[in-house]
């Protein structure tokens, strides 16, 4: 097998992969926290995983992967309250609106996504093993996990323990500040509950997810991910129970890829700059959302603006334009050389926007010795590149064509736009869109393709 090298937030190196059961690999990313429908920003982990399994698969590995879904939380009671409905029902119907939503980009599912009401029992006993080894504590009902007795503690986030704000509201029941919540006992308003050594309550955040991984992967997995933002308190934290609860380290590998930026800020619900992952969908096609996503390397922010969105839809087409114009019965020697580099790429800390650029350097040669005459193939070898990377939508040939009334929709657009009536035209491009035809410009005038 190809050696893999990955970034490893602990050690801020770039290191090989070295799997605990040879061949395989085991993966575990933080989902969403389902009070709200996902935001692109919830999307970038959700893709950088995805096709960083299929990577790893195409190199032989057997991977599985993990996804988890947050269904209580502080945040959910906030956003129940403020609907007015239960808070199991908002969970629900936000988790759901999730599968959908991630379910259209095309990438398939993860092969766990394990709830956290549904790790209750698991999540109790790390609890109980955490209290028995004197790294937790219970308080009027609570119980905590203690930063001091953890020596170890910050050595994720390189942050000083001393200068460490949980975030938690209610210290009052601390023993340090920088002792986190385990369990929280239920409060008056709060319509749900579990039973537990301590009362009924419920966990905290950070210990549902060394339960759920542990229950689906055991400890000592491969490769632990998310969104560099969840660093500290989030991932501190898993670190420090896990390792205290059961002696050993909780993952192997610390991967976090950057935030989606618009202007220059993150993402964020409180900040209200979002822009949620079905309105996106409704407005480009899913090959553009990866084709954006993978335009920068994991681990840097990508800034989301209609001119990158743009960019990502163009280099779409160009794949689409060029796999048209390609001989399906011959090969391509040069192809060979590229592919070998595009995986070379991947396999460098999963370098997507390198390895885009060798195809997209080959796009050109093709193209030009297609001008010139000359017949070129290799479409298998680009197909199972593209596929690795998300992108096998490039290969659909496309042939539909438009009915009528999507025509006189096209016509009644160009109209509109000709006579500067911009939010008709905006109207009738969502309409197209909803019947499954985006509008593509061409130098022949706009066309429509099917998505």
């Amino acid at each position: 097998m190809r050696e893999i090298q990955i970034h490893d937030t602990l050690t801020n190196e770039v290191k090989p992969l070295k799997p605990r059961d040879p061949g395989k690999v085991s993966i575990y990313a933080c989902g969403p926290t389902v009070y709200s429908r996902i935001h692109i920003g919830n999307a970038r982990p959700y893709t950088v995983f995805m096709l960083l399994q299929r990577f790893l698969e195409h190199e032989g590995y057997d991977v599985t992967f993990a996804v988890n879904v947050t269904d209580i939380n502080d945040k959910i009671y906030v956003a129940a309250r403020e609907a007015g409905v239960h808070s199991a029902q908002l969970a629900h119907d936000m988790t759901e609106h999730y599968f959908e939503d991630t379910s259209r980009l095309g990438l398939g599912r993860p092969d766990h996504e394990p709830l956290a009401t549904e790790t209750v029992p698991e999540i109790v006993n790390l609890i109980e093993a955490l209290i028995e080894r004197d790294h937790a504590y219970e308080s009027g009902g609570d119980v905590y996990f203690s930063v001091p007795s953890y020596e170890r503690y910050g050595e994720l986030s390189n942050r000083d323990p001393e200068a460490m704000d949980q975030g938690e509201e209610d210290n009052s029941l601390k023993r340090d500040p920088r002792d986190f919540a385990l369990w929280k006992t239920r409060k008056d308003d709060e319509d749900t509950a579990w039973p537990s050594p301590w009362g009924d309550g419920r966990p905290g955040w950070h210990i549902e997810c060394s339960a759920m991984s542990e229950t689906i992967l055991g400890v000592d997995f491969d490769i632990h991910g998310g969104g560099i933002d969840l660093v500290f308190p989030h991932h501190e934290n898993e670190c420090a129970q896990t390792y205290a609860g059961r002696g050993a380290p909780l993952a192997r590998l610390w991967m976090h890829n950057g935030m989606v930026r618009f202007s220059g800020e993150k993402m964020s619900k409180s900040v209200g700059n979002i822009w949620l992952l079905h309105e996106a969908l409704d407005a480009y096609a899913p090959s553009t959302l990866v084709m954006f996503f993978i335009s920068g390397h994991y681990r840097a922010p990508i800034e989301c603006t209609a001119d990158t969105l743009a960019q990502a839809a163009s280099n779409v087409e160009r794949l689409k334009e060029l796999v048209a114009r390609l001989d399906p019965q011959a090969t391509d020697d040069a192809l060979f050389a590229v592919s070998e580099r595009f995986y070379a790429a991947l396999a460098d800390d999963f370098n997507t926007p390198a390895a885009m650029a060798e195809i997209f350097a080959w796009v050109r040669d093709a193209n030009r010795r297609l001008d010139a005459g000359e017949t070129v193939g290799g479409l298998d070898v680009l197909r199972e590149a593209l596929t690795v990377l998300g992108l096998e939508s490039v290969f659909e040939s496309g042939g539909e064509e438009a009915d009528s009334a999507a025509l006189e929709l096209l016509d009644a657009r160009q109209k509109a736009r000709a006579e500067k009536d911009f939010a008709r035209a905006d109207a009738l491009r969502d309409e197209l869109l909803a019947l499954g035809w985006e509008i593509r410009d061409t130098p022949e005038g706009p066309v429509l393709r099917a998505v």
